[in-house]
């Protein structure tokens, strides 16, 4: 039997220089389930740097792939294997361009909508059937090119509405955990501005 139940990647880019840019959110969040469930994210382990325990009574592997985003799915497809975790156990948590900023959209599965990051795992896993957690950090039309949008660091409003989301989208996937996927889009699905509506 697999020794975890579920593997949790949050997506974003190594180095000090990416830290505080909407492209890290997925690290983001990892990080604060690891702070919730008092989980040490600090081994290294198919270029991801993972970490284990309970959430919502079930054995999580969390993990922050190291490689560049637009490669990560080499790094899920290892853990994946390593760990004897199906696709369907899998939970992905990223940013995304055309989503306002604070919405939250978990979904069963779907194509990579153009984020690099998701395009990579999908090809290397060899299936979209796996459950996305994903959070706006724009919407709407762009003036700029959308690598200088998700590089850019966080302006300072947006640093102060964070912990807020952080929090939101750590629930969101503790419920994908302990309900499951449909039952957690009812409840965690919303639009900007805190409003709870389904899409």
């Amino acid at each position: 039997m697999p020794e975890f139940e579920k593997l949790v990647v949050g997506l974003g880019n190594p180095g000090a220089e990416y830290e505080h840019t909407a492209h890290n959110l997925g690290f983001m969040v990892v990080d604060r389930l690891a702070d919730r469930h008092g989980i040490r994210i600090g081994r290294k382990d198919c270029l991801a740097f993972v970490g284990q325990g309970t959430v919502a009574g079930k054995k999580v592997l969390l993990a922050k792939p190291q490689t560049f985003m637009n490669l990560s799915g080499e790094s899920v497809q290892g853990l994946l294997v390593k760990n004897e975790i199906a696709a369907g156990d899998l939970v992905l948590v990223y940013d995304e361009l055309d989503l306002p900023w604070q919405s939250v959209r978990i979904r069963p599965n779907g194509s990579a909508a153009g984020h690099r990051g998701v395009g990579s795992i999908i090809h290397c896993v060899g299936t979209k059937e796996f459950p996305r957690v994903r959070l706006g950090i724009h919407g709407g039309r762009r003036e700029k090119d959308g690598a200088q949008i998700v590089l850019a660091k966080l302006k300072r409003a947006h640093r102060q509405e964070l912990d807020e989301l952080l929090d939101y989208a750590s629930e969101a996937v503790e419920s994908i955990i302990a309900e499951g996927v449909e039952k957690s889009m009812a409840k965690y699905n919303r639009r900007a501005q805190g409003l709870n509506e389904e899409e």
